[in-house]
Order: structure tokens, then sequence, then C-alpha cells
């Protein structure tokens, strides 16, 4: 069975950055498109960043281009989303996700997290 965890979440002040970090257990390697999720209270959840297994296809929404940077280390089956400038609108639940087929990840994540808070005071 794959397990993601998530880790990294807090209380920061606008401006301020964290670092997700998501492990994927119960498989010998990382053969997964993986990403990252939000969602904030009364709102769907949407994808925030996605990256393909070579690392080669990365994808940002567009809130979020030029202040999070995701990445991720195959020899640790771990994917990570280095947030920086952080604004009050990027408080939500942040859920990591994978999928093993390709080009789904976006649309219909096999895998799920449990998630994680990010709250950015202002």
């Amino acid at each position: 069975q794959v397990q993601l965890v998530e880790s990294g979440g807090g209380l920061v002040q606008t401006g301020d950055s964290l670092r997700l970090s998501c492990v994927v257990s119960g498989r010998t390697s990382s053969p997964y498109d993986m990403g990252w999720f939000r969602q904030a209270p009364g709102e769907e959840r949407q994808c925030v960043a996605s990256i393909n297994r070579s690392g080669s296809i990365i994808y940002y929404a567009d809130s979020v281009k030029g202040r999070f940077t995701i990445s991720r280390d195959n020899a640790k089956n771990t994917v990570y989303l280095q947030m920086n400038s952080l604004k009050p609108e990027d408080t939500a639940v942040y859920y990591c996700a994978a999928s093993d087929l390709p080009g789904t990840l976006r649309v219909a994540p096999a895998y799920w997290g449990q998630g994680t808070q990010v709250t950015v005071s202002s």
C-alpha cells in the first residue's frame, strides 16, 4: 500500500518562506508523477504544482508562479514544495498527491497525503 506523509506546514507571516516535504512509502522506487494541491475553507481543492517522474515537466498554478518551487529527490522518494513570499491567500491545507499514470496527476491523483496546514498571517 502506498502512503504519502507530508510535513513542514505551520504558521508564518506575510513574506515568509516554508518548505513542505512529502515522503512516499510502500514502494521500492519512485515511479510517480507527484504534486501539491491546496484547499482553503469553502473552496475547491486545486493543484498548485506538479512534477513528472523525471522532473522535466513542471506545472505551476498562476497564483504561485515565481514564488513556489516544486522539486523531487527520487532516491529519497520525496517531493518538496518551497514556498517563498507567502501571502495570506496562500492559507490552506496542502496535500501531497501522486499518480502512476502519466498525465493524470492534476486530474485524478491515485494517492493522497493527509494534508498539512499552512497559515499566513497578515
